[in-house]
């Protein structure tokens, strides 16, 4: 198996937001519509959500200002690798798993989980080194083609202008 930045996420160099990062953006586009004076409805379609959240917000912000409404960090234990470490094994896997020794240019949980303990040295469980892929760097599972190593594009183009139409039309 290999992975990928999802298609999204290549050829761009600033991240996804996550998902909390979305939320906590709607709720500050909202405080920007209180202060314009707008209506709950026109805000909760202007943000996209349920006119309740948006009187939710609006009790929140007149009570504890816009503060109130930013995003806290999520309670439990903190991960393995800053955000700091994850750019620097973003860096490392974009160099392609043959430029850290490995034969084919193909990453596993594996190949990953020893790029990441070797340029942090920090070492990660295969459960740990996923979410680190999906949730922190924005890949996503990429199954590569299975193609014979002896295929030959050129016999099978001329084959089929060729010799398919021959055989279709018979004897």
């Amino acid at each position: 198996m290999a992975y990928r930045p999802s298609s999204s996420a290549a050829g761009s160099s600033v991240p996804p937001l996550s998902r909390p990062q979305l939320a906590e953006a709607r709720r500050v586009r909202a405080v920007e519509l209180f202060v314009e004076g707008r209506g709950t409805t026109e805000i909760a379609r202007m943000v996209g959500v349920h006119a309740e959240s948006v009187r939710r917000w609006r009790r929140v912000w007149e009570r504890d200002g816009a503060e109130g409404l930013r995003r806290r960090p999520a309670p439990g234990r903190r991960p393995k690798l800053d955000d700091l470490q994850v750019e620097v094994v973003r860096a490392a896997l974009e160099q392609g798993a043959q430029a850290h020794g490995f034969e084919a240019d193909l990453w596993t949980l594996e190949r990953v989980g020893a790029v990441v303990s070797r340029v942090t040295g920090v070492t990660l469980s295969k459960a740990s080194v996923w979410r680190l892929l999906t949730s922190r760097l924005g890949w996503s599972l990429q199954r590569p083609e299975r193609r014979a190593v002896e295929r030959d594009e050129s016999e099978i183009a001329r084959w089929i202008t060729h010799e398919w139409p021959r055989i279709k039309k018979g004897p």
